[in-house]
């Protein structure tokens, strides 16, 4: 009961005063807007730049920890997208949109957080590796098979430039990339320049969590409850229980387990909706699974960090 009341409840108290705020009208539509393109758009990137600039390479890039994630999401994937074709009778891009929402686990909003409040800020290093190639990962993956849903019988030529133009419009992913640049070149960045930074990255999380209540509160469910369900026990169920089995057979260490199952434990995350948004597909199923997803998962976080070594 201590870790529901510690470590989860403040996380989603955050995301409930977001949601509180627009349902009673003290906070519109457009300032939510405007919240989380501040947080996504800047303060978010701001915050993976530092931490990917400093982080060390040889440390924590571990095959054993990325090999074990990124195993269980692509099969969270590929459940979700056969699921959604075979089981429910979707189109192939509905399908596309809907393994996406399995893939893209909520690493950043959701995952940091609670795994700081369980296992203090020296526990984040492996979060932080998942998350450099999350979002060029999740995007690679479904943009990919979109496109290629979308061009079934066409040339596949161009779609290595659609690919890289759609991943590199993403905010996240550019601040992604400068850290690693400045990683593996060593530059060293004047002390004021840090200092703006770390000031934008102190706004980051609390900001973006109150954003999500608000977003969420938009994207009530409406129908398509039992594709809703099968994406939420994808994504809270099937997923960590694979980065499970792989983290154990693959002899990770406590802290790479800990990072890797959180991560993979949280719901979808906002991004679901933006990749079905921007593809006009299953955009329903994508919204409605966020906000279920991230209710659930209060429980289901609960019962993983009792598990947790």
């Amino acid at each position: 009961m201590s870790a529901l009341i510690d470590i989860i409840l403040p996380v989603f108290l955050v995301i409930g005063f977001g949601y509180l705020a627009v349902w009673k009208g003290y906070f519109n539509d457009a300032s939510v807007d405007g919240l989380m393109k501040f947080t996504q758009g800047f303060a978010i990137p701001c915050l993976l730049f530092r931490a990917i600039s400093t982080l060390d390479l040889n440390q924590n890039f571990d095959l054993a920890l990325l090999g074990s994630f990124y195993t269980g999401a692509f099969a969270g994937f590929l459940a979700g997208m056969t699921g959604a074709r075979y089981i429910f009778g979707r189109g192939w891009e509905d399908s596309v949109a809907i393994g996406f929402c399995c893939l893209f686990s909520n690493s950043l909003l959701l995952g940091l957080p609670i795994t700081e409040r369980a296992y203090g800020a020296d526990a984040l290093e492996a979060n932080y590796a998942i998350i450099a190639i999350h979002s060029p990962f999740c995007y690679a993956v479904g943009i990919t098979a979109m496109e290629i849903a979308r061009n079934r019988g066409g040339s596949l030529a161009r779609l290595p430039g659609k690919v890289l133009n759609a991943m590199f419009r993403n905010a996240l992913i550019v601040g992604i990339t400068l850290g690693f640049i400045v990683n593996f070149t060593g530059l060293a960045l004047p002390g004021v320049l840090t200092d703006a930074l770390d000031l934008m990255i102190r706004a980051a999380l609390p900001a973006a969590l109150f954003g999500l209540g608000g977003v969420l509160y938009r994207y009530r469910p409406e129908g398509d409850m039992r594709t809703i369900l099968f994406v939420v026990g994808v994504s809270l169920i099937l997923h960590p229980v694979i980065v499970w089995m792989l983290a154990h057979a693959n002899s990770l260490g406590t802290d790479g387990i800990r990072s890797a199952m959180l991560t993979a434990a949280m719901a979808p995350g906002i991004n679901a909706y933006v990749f079905a948004n921007m593809y006009g597909t299953a955009r329903r199923v994508a919204a409605s699974a966020v906000l279920m997803g991230t209710a659930l998962s209060i429980l289901t976080v609960w019962c993983w960090l009792a598990v947790l070594p």
